[in-house]
């Protein structure tokens, strides 16, 4: 059977009708993504798309001295590699795996295929397109306007948000590159979150404790994207549960 995959895992797969995701079952590989996985560069020309499940994978834009910064991450709200439908086939920035896990993968000719069909994936793609886009703008002004506390708590909600055992495997190093700021600026954050109970950071983990204390602490762009991406993808949560029942019948 098709729906023994349990695309529920992913919320756009899991909201595709029936009939379109057997469509579609036949040829999404389950992969593995580990920590640090590079899945695409600048420039490169993409061969799949992927379908989070458990993975988050951050969209990195690098500069020429080789500085870069997180502009969006993807967890299984969404899908990586939205230039294979938007016509554009590479993209100026990267994709890496931040925190590791499983993936679905689809080869970017049956993507396409299936998007041109103008059904129910178009209408998820787009709309998970426009949610995107309103999550790096409300990124960059949050760069630019807010506190490296603020964007931290931000980006711990956010990520808690798709890992709710509430525990991430990352360094302060490479939390310094997703918010593109100095490592020492990191640390003394962190050490101040850690003080007041809020989080637990040892080499390599950060733990939340107590989420009230990051959601007081961050500044309004958490709430703006969440509140976006829900008003989206609205339709995408109920059907995830039809998935499911599907899939046990």
């Amino acid at each position: 059977m098709p729906l023994a995959l349990e695309p529920g895992q992913n919320l756009l797969l899991a909201a595709l009708p029936r009939e379109e995701f057997e469509r579609l079952a036949p040829h999404l590989q389950r992969v593995p993504m580990p920590l640090g996985q590079m899945l695409y560069e600048p420039g490169s020309q993409l061969q799949h798309a992927f379908f989070p499940v458990s993975a988050i994978v951050s969209l990195h834009y690098v500069m020429e001295s080789g500085a870069a910064a997180s502009v969006a991450g993807v967890g299984r709200e969404g899908m990586v590699g939205i230039s294979l439908f938007m016509g554009g086939d590479t993209t100026p920035s990267s994709a890496v795996v931040q925190t590791a896990g499983d993936a679905w993968r689809l080869e970017r000719r049956l993507l396409r295929q299936e998007f041109d069909r103008s059904g129910a994936l178009q209408r998820l793609l787009l709309r998970y397109t426009q949610a995107l886009m309103a999550q790096m703008s409300q990124t960059a002004v949050c760069n630019r306007h807010h506190s490296i506390e603020q964007q931290l708590c931000r980006w711990l909600l956010v990520t808690l948000d798709r890992i709710p055992t509430g525990r991430f495997v990352i360094t302060q190093e490479q939390l310094a590159g997703m918010l593109g700021v100095r490592r020492e600026s990191i640390t003394e954050v962190a050490g101040r979150l850690q003080q007041t109970g809020v989080i637990q950071s040892r080499r390599g983990h950060i733990e939340v404790l107590e989420r009230s204390g990051l959601e007081s602490r961050a500044c309004e762009c958490y709430d703006v994207v969440r509140k976006e991406f829900n008003r989206l993808l609205s339709e995408v949560r109920p059907r995830e549960a039809g998935a499911r029942a599907r899939t046990a019948s």
